[in-house]
């Protein structure tokens, strides 16, 4: 396991403020990116109830390498450290406004996502930071790079390379993602693809086969809908179980269509085998997608 050291968990939080951004600008970044009500610059008002904002789980592709109970079974205030290369893409896991937090105590470099009505998300260890502070992104948006390699700059105490990930409360007490996310599984769900009924490929339908193959096959990059070689090539690593045999170069080609017509023979499809997608490939691929454990 890739604790994180007690001392760093609980004092650094991230929840002081970094020089040349205000909490005003912060949550004004909420608002405007989540739609959320903003008065006076204040997101989330004393006395009226908390939204919960949609959150999704970007990690699922990766193993657990340290639970919540164990963060607090060490002293920590919790976390969930999941096991991942030094570099990883860090998608972020709900709508928000960055801040980042340069050696953030024993937690290294951390970036915090402010969501809407003051709930925060914070990643720690970091060996890299992507976007400037005020950054308003949405889901799946890339905000930094994993780390945590032993002394190297950004991890803090980490005692490997890993990602820690905890939420905070309105109320600035760190809570679990993952039973956020069960108490309130429609947050950050994928939309279903129309492509089932018209059997035309956009944008849902692209951004559901990228966190298949995140989920799946080694897909490290946004989840924004406009497909390019990373997702080619991890389409093509998933197409190995369908019988495609030819390069993982990320340049998909009748071989590997041939491959997802197999896949989608399973789902509808009862076409040829051609390579040549078509409507009704799309379709079969598209019923495959809408399964619930892709959303």
């Amino acid at each position: 396991m890739n604790h994180d050291n007690p001392s760093g968990c609980c004092g650094g939080d991230g929840q002081q403020s970094q020089p040349g951004i205000s909490r005003r600008r912060l949550l004004r970044g909420t608002a405007l990116t989540t739609g959320a009500l903003a008065v006076g610059g204040v997101v989330g008002l004393p006395g009226i109830a908390h939204a919960a904002p949609a959150i999704y789980n970007p990690f699922a592709g990766y193993p657990i390498t340290g639970t919540w109970q164990d963060h607090l079974n060490s002293g920590s205030l919790g976390g969930i450290d999941f096991g991942m290369g030094v570099g990883t893409n860090l998608p972020a896991c709900g709508a928000g406004t960055i801040q980042n937090i340069p050696n953030n105590g024993t937690g290294g470099h951390t970036v915090t996502i402010y969501h809407a009505d003051g709930y925060r998300s914070q990643y720690l260890h970091l060996s890299q930071f992507l976007l400037s502070n005020g950054t308003a992104v949405g889901a799946g948006a890339i905000v930094g790079r994993s780390g945590g390699a032993v002394g190297a700059p950004g991890s803090g105490s980490s005692t490997g390379p890993h990602l820690h990930w905890h939420m905070i409360n309105p109320s600035g007490v760190r809570i679990n993602p993952l039973t956020y996310i069960a108490q309130n599984p429609g947050g950050g769900g994928l939309p279903k693809t129309s492509t089932e009924q018209d059997g035309i490929p956009g944008t849902v339908f692209y951004k559901r086969m990228q966190n298949w193959l995140r989920i799946t096959s080694g897909y490290t990059g946004p989840i924004d809908g406009v497909p390019g070689t990373q997702t080619y090539a991890a389409l093509q690593r998933a197409m190995r179980g369908y019988g495609y045999t030819g390069p993982i170069d990320g340049v998909p080609g009748a071989n590997t269509w041939r491959a997802v017509q197999r896949l989608a023979s399973g789902w509808g499809y009862t076409g040829p085998i051609d390579g040549v997608m078509g409507p009704n490939s799309w379709r079969g691929f598209a019923r495959f997608l809408n399964q619930d454990r892709w959303d």
